[in-house]
């Protein structure tokens, strides 16, 4: 029996990327069916719930409960999908036919989002089902509508603007896409020959294997999107190689924490988040990645100094050349991984594919390389286990995107959103827009603890966006400024879930290490201020105003990464030292709110600060300390 229930779990697995990748490539019309798109997520929200309990279950040992939830998980969801077009007709009644398999359908998917992504999102959907069922008894102005139990389910279990709506439909098609992707990558050997390639470029220089973790993660993190994912499989390569250099423990860890964080900031994929902002705003997805593009750089700037003053400052060395891969034999092997990325960013802004077509193209192109020129035909088996492990990582994304179709449905249909967006209106009116920001970016943090990326965005751009844009913040700012502080969340006490799991990776106190990570990704916490008030950071200006904005914030970037590293509260004059280069950071960098953004003291603030990083590099190169402090 559990060889059976194996079986049918890995089923399920491999079907959602069946399902998932006939739904993108038209399959359906070419066999003369013209299913809508809700009906195509029953389908596949049903198939996936089923595998949720299934691999997740209650007793290791005593899986048959959880295949037989699982069979009705996928009856509920398939039931939704056969009688959907009926459904819209018939508007007679809301009869026990259509919502008693809604609240078992609804039931079951908060039990498998439970068992897949974890208790914080399960706690908040509840909440707000509560909060659908029994709003209305709030005083105002939280009060919800009142509505009829029946009508509330079936709005959320059957409707475009419930569960089966806009999240599933980009998750299970360009999400489902990339996440194949990065899989197919992972087991063809992609991420080792960047994390090699990495080695051999950067390896031998001061504090080189913590260099290597900032761009392995960069790059393989674009494409996996996932901060915990991106960490176990570059973090268990680079982790020890930086302890190995010198690196304590608490900075190998931090390190690899904010560089795998940033991943899901770095275009094309930005964690799966690109597609659903796009989607929000009616933008198109290169509009999304442009904007994106310079935050992300100036984060991985920043990043790779800071960790070049530690290795300064401590005097640490490279690996030895004779230990570190031969570039050219790298390149002579591996090519064919670099195409495949080739081809995608060709397709996606050369040409302005689909994504999801761009990324399964970019699949097939490396099948074909790797058949082809590498003579070397992937085993059924192989293949076989890409679409499992496929569909495996999509579990919790699916779950995910489940709970946010219920998020939305129930901000939609009490008015909570509207309520709520009123609220933090008046508050900026009463207290000013950056008051509201600073609120906004607190929420944003202590509501992303513990949910993954996906989520995180969803539920905030339903909630905090529409106050911030009615402030006159521009729309794609304020999707971008939730979107980098939910993410925050993973390096910010008291959860840092990143910082701590890279801390029990580098077997290192996790405080300590997630500190550190504060440090490092301090610039993360700043840019979101100025795109704010200055959306010529997201490449919406005018090229002067661009040039401005890019460079004074790069400058400011350059002055933070000083003043975080110089720092010691042990020593007042550091400590001084360091305060006034943050202080001149934010002078520097946001000389284009204080001036304007086309003004020409721009550029002379720009220039006031190179010549302070000047001076102040040659002072404390003179403060160098050979010794690491301990972990």
């Amino acid at each position: 029996m559990a060889r059976v229930l194996t079986l049918i779990e890995q089923l399920y697995l491999g079907a959602i990327v069946v399902v998932g990748i006939a739904w993108i490539t038209d399959v359906p019309r070419f066999a003369g069916l013209s299913p809508i798109a809700a009906e195509w997520i029953g389908l596949l929200l049903g198939i996936g719930i089923a595998g949720a309990l299934l691999k997740y279950p209650y007793l290791q040992r005593f899986r048959i409960v959880d295949a037989l939830l699982g069979i009705v998980a996928l009856g509920c969801w398939l039931w939704m999908s056969v009688n959907y077009n009926d459904w819209i007709i018939d508007v007679s009644g809301y009869t026990a036919d259509k919502f008693v398999p809604g609240v078992v359908a609804i039931v079951l998917l908060m039990e498998a989002i439970r068992k897949s992504a974890g208790l914080p999102i399960t706690v908040l959907v509840w909440l707000l089902i509560a909060y659908g069922l029994f709003g209305y008894l709030l005083p105002a102005p939280v009060r919800g509508e009142a509505l009829p139990p029946q009508a509330f389910v079936m709005y959320v279990y059957a409707d475009t603007n419930g569960i089966p709506g806009l999240v599933m439909t980009v998750v299970g098609t360009l999400v489902l896409a990339f996440v194949v992707l990065g899989r197919l990558m992972e087991v063809s050997g992609a991420t080792k020959f960047f994390t090699d390639l990495a080695l051999a470029g950067m390896g031998h220089k001061r504090g080189g294997p913590a260099k290597v973790a900032v761009v392995a993660s960069s790059i393989f993190g674009s494409i996996n999107g996932t901060a915990i994912g991106n960490i176990m499989s570059t973090g268990i390569v680079t982790i020890p190689l930086m302890k190995k250099s010198g690196f304590r423990a608490r900075f190998a860890g931090a390190i690899e924490a904010v560089a795998s964080n940033g991943g899901q900031i770095a275009p094309p994929v930005m964690g799966a988040t690109a597609f659903l902002i796009a989607e929000f705003l009616q933008r198109s997805y290169v509009e999304v990645v442009v904007a994106a593009l310079v935050p992300a750089l100036l984060y991985y700037v920043s990043l790779f100094l800071q960790v070049d003053a530690i290795a300064a400052r401590y005097s640490l060395h490279g690996m030895d050349r004779r230990d570190l891969p031969n570039a050219r034999s790298l390149l002579r092997s591996g090519w064919v991984f670099l195409l495949p990325l080739i081809v995608l960013i060709w397709l996606l802004f050369g040409r302005g594919f689909d994504p999801a077509l761009s990324a399964l193209a970019a699949m097939a192109t490396l099948f074909v390389l790797m058949a082809v020129l590498r003579r070397r035909l992937m085993s059924l088996r192989t293949i076989v286990r890409i679409i499992v492990g496929g569909g495996e990582n999509m579990l919790p994304l699916l779950m995910i995107a489940g709970g946010a179709g219920v998020v939305i449905g129930v901000m939609n249909i009490t008015g909570l959103g509207f309520s709520l967006s009123i609220m933090l209106s008046q508050i900026g009116q009463n207290a000013g827009i950056f008051v509201m920001l600073l609120l906004t970016a607190a929420i944003s943090i202590v509501l992303g603890m513990g949910m993954p990326t996906t989520a995180i965005y969803v539920v905030l751009s339903v909630v905090l966006a529409p106050a911030i844009v009615e402030m006159g913040v521009d729309p794609m700012a304020a999707h971008l400024f939730i979107f980098y502080f939910g993410l925050l969340s993973f390096l910010t006490p008291p959860v840092a879930i990143a910082s701590f799991v890279a801390a029990n990776l580098a077997g290192s106190g996790m405080w300590r290490t997630a500190f550190e990570g504060v440090k490092l990704a301090a610039i993360a916490y700043l840019l979101p201020f100025l795109w704010s008030f200055n959306p010529a950071l997201i490449m919406d200006g005018s090229p002067l105003e661009i040039v401005y904005a890019i460079g004074t914030a790069l400058v400011g970037a350059l002055m933070i990464t000083q003043g975080m590293q110089w720092v010691r509260l042990s020593d007042l004059r550091e400590l001084a030292l360091g305060l006034a280069l943050f202080a001149g950071a934010i002078a520097v960098g946001g000389s284009t709110i204080w001036f304007g953004a086309d003004s020409a003291l721009n550029a002379v603030t720009g220039l006031v600060g190179v010549a302070v990083l000047f001076a102040v590099s040659r002072v404390t190169r003179a403060r160098l300390r050979p010794e690491m402090p301990q972990a």
